[in-house]
């Protein structure tokens, strides 16, 4: 029996019998039902056994009846640990605040996430489940079922097709479905499509409308390049014209590109701060001193503490400063204007649209004044060229 959880509740005795009637002992013992467990005999001849505490207190009759005397050699069971936490009041105290702190924590919403929406504000909808009781710190035991939640946010939300809360442990999920609606088109009253710049023809599809130009024609800003007039005189209709006409535009740019280039570094020096973050608060802890870097990059990492799967509401961060330094790179003259033209590039396919396409670049000017490379450069862009304009 000894080992058995029954018997560690209960509490259990090793004992020694001393006295020459040990067979008595046992039969008197067996008689009124007292378990003895594991005897031995030592080899001074004194039986020794286990003995559950309530046996144990039975056992007196039975010894004077046998003229038999005990002596306990070990205590085990729990009634023996909690005798011995009592005598360290401190100790245990601190024992049971951990397990009713522990208790506590176990008991709140640590964290509510929303996930599954992207049309309906998430501030809305944690409105909506702060109304019917669900946020951060909240008692669960204050929740209701995760079916009638789910029921009453969906009533909040009737911009939702459904709405789904799963509560696990400290956490609550909120799954928002919405519901799907045909998109809306804004009117369109008839117009005509016309050029936003001079160019050249290069390519034109007419969805709808009647085109008034063919390739490489030569257009003016404003020239109508696809109408939105079908037919003429009484037998006309004026519709919405769509399509698109792509062209041959040219733009002039003035470059101004320095000789002297600066590159940022990282010197190999570095700073670290450590932090105790409570909710959205930090207080430093370590890291204290030195002198601050001229120039620098941080880089933060942040660690919540966690109790199981429960995420709690503080951690430790720490935060890596880096040295950096400026080097500066004298170019030569293409180099310089190489850097030029690329830029130029970029801003001009940005400007341009998605579309468009450099098919020629022509360098008109180039000299070099006061450490820079000054460029005047032609491009040659295909790019749309279409722009809307009502019919009045």
């Amino acid at each position: 029996m000894k080992g058995n959880w029954v018997a560690y509740a209960r509490g259990y005795v090793w004992v020694k019998l001393i006295g020459e009637a040990s067979e008595r002992f046992v039969n008197l013992a067996t008689r009124e039902r007292i378990d003895l467990w594991h005897i031995s005999f030592t080899p001074e001849g004194e039986m020794t056994f286990g003995v559950a505490i309530p046996d144990f207190f039975r056992m007196r009759a039975l010894l004077k009846e046998s003229g038999c005397r005990t002596r306990i050699i070990s205590r085990h069971g729990l009634p023996f640990r909690l005798a011995r936490l009592s005598r360290r009041k401190t100790f245990a105290a601190g024992m049971l605040g951990f397990v009713l702190a522990l208790f506590v924590l176990s008991t709140l919403i640590w964290d509510v996430r929303v996930e599954g929406n992207s049309a309906i504000p998430e501030e809305k909808i944690r409105q909506a489940a702060r109304a019917e009781g669900i946020y951060d710190y909240q008692w669960s035991f204050r929740l209701g079922d995760a079916a009638t939640l789910s029921q009453r946010l969906a009533l909040r939300l009737p911009e939702a097709a459904w709405v789904g809360v799963d509560k696990r442990g400290t956490s609550v999920t909120i799954t928002v479905v919405e519901s799907t609606k045909p998109e809306s088109k804004e009117l369109e009253g008839p117009r005509h499509l016309v050029a936003k710049a001079d160019a050249v023809v290069t390519r034109i599809v007419a969805e709808n409308g009647r085109p008034k130009v063919e390739r490489n024609d030569r257009v003016r800003k404003g020239d109508i390049l696809i109408s939105g007039i079908l037919g003429e005189g009484n037998n006309s209709k004026q519709v919405v014209s769509k399509g698109k006409v792509m062209g041959l535009v040219w733009h002039e740019y003035r470059i101004v590109s320095p000789l002297q280039a600066k590159t940022r570094n990282l010197t190999g020096e570095s700073k670290e701060r450590g932090y105790l973050v409570i909710g959205s608060r930090a207080l430093q802890i370590l890291g204290y001193g030195g002198e601050p870097f001229e120039r620098s990059q941080i880089r933060t990492e942040l660690q919540k503490a966690r109790l199981w799967n429960m995420e709690l509401p503080f951690g430790t961060m720490k935060e890596h400063e880096l040295e950096v330094v400026e080097i500066g790179k004298k170019l030569t003259s293409a180099e310089a204007k190489e850097v030029g033209l690329a830029q130029a590039r970029a801003e001009l396919l940005a400007k341009a649209g998605k579309d468009a396409t450099i098919k020629a670049e022509n360098i008109l000017h180039e000299h070099t004044e006061n450490g820079k490379v000054l460029l005047t450069v032609l491009f040659e862009v295909e790019q749309s060229i279409e722009v809307e304009r009502p019919i009045t």
